[in-house]
Protein backbone atom coordinates (compact mmCIF):
# COMPACT_ATOMS: atom_id res chain seq x y z
CA UNK A 1 0.00 0.00 0.00
CA UNK A 2 1.51 3.44 -0.55
CA UNK A 3 1.33 5.97 1.58
CA UNK A 4 2.25 9.72 1.44
CA UNK A 5 2.80 11.99 4.81
CA UNK A 6 3.19 15.52 4.57
CA UNK A 7 4.96 17.32 7.18
CA UNK A 8 5.98 20.98 8.16
CA UNK A 9 5.20 23.95 10.32
CA UNK A 10 1.82 25.21 10.87
CA UNK A 11 2.37 28.76 10.95
CA UNK A 12 4.91 30.53 8.90
CA UNK A 13 5.44 34.18 8.83
CA UNK A 14 4.95 36.80 5.59
CA UNK A 15 8.39 37.21 3.48
CA UNK A 16 9.80 33.67 5.03
CA UNK A 17 10.22 30.58 3.20
CA UNK A 18 7.72 27.56 3.62
CA UNK A 19 9.29 24.28 3.90
CA UNK A 20 6.84 20.83 3.52
CA UNK A 21 7.76 17.54 3.18
CA UNK A 22 6.33 14.21 1.96
CA UNK A 23 7.42 11.04 3.44
CA UNK A 24 6.50 8.13 0.91
CA UNK A 25 6.35 4.35 1.92
CA UNK A 26 4.96 1.88 -0.36
CA UNK A 27 6.70 2.66 -3.50
CA UNK A 28 10.26 4.32 -4.64
CA UNK A 29 9.69 7.84 -5.56
CA UNK A 30 12.71 6.88 -8.07
CA UNK A 31 9.94 4.35 -9.74
CA UNK A 32 10.49 5.25 -13.56
CA UNK A 33 7.31 6.51 -14.55
CA UNK A 34 5.61 8.20 -11.78
CA UNK A 35 6.15 12.09 -10.51
CA UNK A 36 5.14 13.31 -7.59
CA UNK A 37 2.86 16.50 -6.79
CA UNK A 38 2.13 19.29 -4.93
CA UNK A 39 -1.08 20.68 -4.73
CA UNK A 40 -2.98 22.94 -2.03
CA UNK A 41 -6.42 23.90 -1.62
CA UNK A 42 -6.43 27.70 0.07
CA UNK A 43 -9.75 28.49 1.97
CA UNK A 44 -12.94 28.47 0.22
CA UNK A 45 -11.25 28.15 -3.02
CA UNK A 46 -10.15 24.63 -5.37
CA UNK A 47 -7.64 23.01 -6.05
CA UNK A 48 -4.61 24.63 -7.09
CA UNK A 49 -1.60 22.47 -8.73
CA UNK A 50 2.07 23.53 -7.74
CA UNK A 51 4.38 21.57 -9.10
CA UNK A 52 6.06 18.07 -9.49
CA UNK A 53 9.46 16.16 -9.47
CA UNK A 54 10.20 13.73 -11.96
CA UNK A 55 11.04 10.11 -10.83
CA UNK A 56 14.90 11.16 -12.27
CA UNK A 57 14.48 14.36 -10.19
CA UNK A 58 13.55 16.56 -13.04
CA UNK A 59 11.20 19.75 -11.61
CA UNK A 60 8.06 21.67 -13.30
CA UNK A 61 6.46 24.17 -11.69
CA UNK A 62 3.08 26.20 -12.08
CA UNK A 63 4.05 29.26 -14.07
CA UNK A 64 2.13 31.68 -11.45
CA UNK A 65 4.61 29.93 -8.88
CA UNK A 66 7.73 29.32 -10.88
CA UNK A 67 9.63 32.42 -9.23
CA UNK A 68 9.27 31.10 -5.76
CA UNK A 69 9.35 27.80 -5.59
CA UNK A 70 11.77 25.01 -5.69
CA UNK A 71 11.22 20.83 -5.24
CA UNK A 72 14.20 18.46 -3.98
CA UNK A 73 14.30 15.49 -2.91
CA UNK A 74 16.07 12.99 -0.58
CA UNK A 75 16.23 9.50 -2.07
CA UNK A 76 17.79 7.64 0.81
CA UNK A 77 14.93 9.05 3.10
CA UNK A 78 12.33 8.35 0.01
CA UNK A 79 11.05 12.14 0.66
CA UNK A 80 10.00 14.99 -1.77
CA UNK A 81 10.62 18.36 -0.43
CA UNK A 82 8.41 21.68 -1.19
CA UNK A 83 10.06 24.95 -0.99
CA UNK A 84 8.04 28.57 -1.37
CA UNK A 85 9.60 31.62 -0.75
CA UNK A 86 8.48 34.90 0.37
CA UNK A 87 5.27 33.61 1.37
CA UNK A 88 2.41 35.57 1.71
CA UNK A 89 -0.96 35.33 3.43
CA UNK A 90 -2.46 34.12 0.15
CA UNK A 91 -0.29 31.14 0.33
CA UNK A 92 -2.45 29.86 3.13
CA UNK A 93 -3.74 26.57 2.53
CA UNK A 94 -4.21 23.19 3.01
CA UNK A 95 -1.09 21.35 0.77
CA UNK A 96 -1.07 18.42 -0.25
CA UNK A 97 1.48 15.55 -2.15
CA UNK A 98 0.36 13.06 -4.29
CA UNK A 99 1.98 10.59 -6.71
CA UNK A 100 1.30 10.90 -10.19
CA UNK A 101 0.86 7.66 -12.07
CA UNK A 102 0.58 7.50 -15.88
CA UNK A 103 -1.44 8.77 -18.04
CA UNK A 104 -1.67 11.62 -14.99
CA UNK A 105 -3.95 10.15 -12.87
CA UNK A 106 -3.08 11.17 -9.28
CA UNK A 107 -3.76 7.57 -7.86
CA UNK A 108 -2.46 8.24 -4.04
CA UNK A 109 -2.76 11.74 -1.72
CA UNK A 110 -1.34 12.61 1.41
CA UNK A 111 -3.86 13.50 3.47
CA UNK A 112 -3.01 17.19 3.51
CA UNK A 113 -1.39 19.67 6.13
CA UNK A 114 -2.86 23.04 6.63
CA UNK A 115 -0.45 26.17 6.71
CA UNK A 116 -1.18 29.52 7.31
CA UNK A 117 1.01 32.36 6.75
CA UNK A 118 0.44 35.16 9.33
CA UNK A 119 2.70 37.23 11.22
Amino acid sequence: QVQLQESGPGLVKPSQTLSLTCTVSGASITTINYYWDWIRQPPGKGLEWLGYITNSGDTYFSPSLKRHASIFRDTSKNQFTLQLSSVTPEDTAVYFCARRAPKDEFDYWGQGTQVTVSS
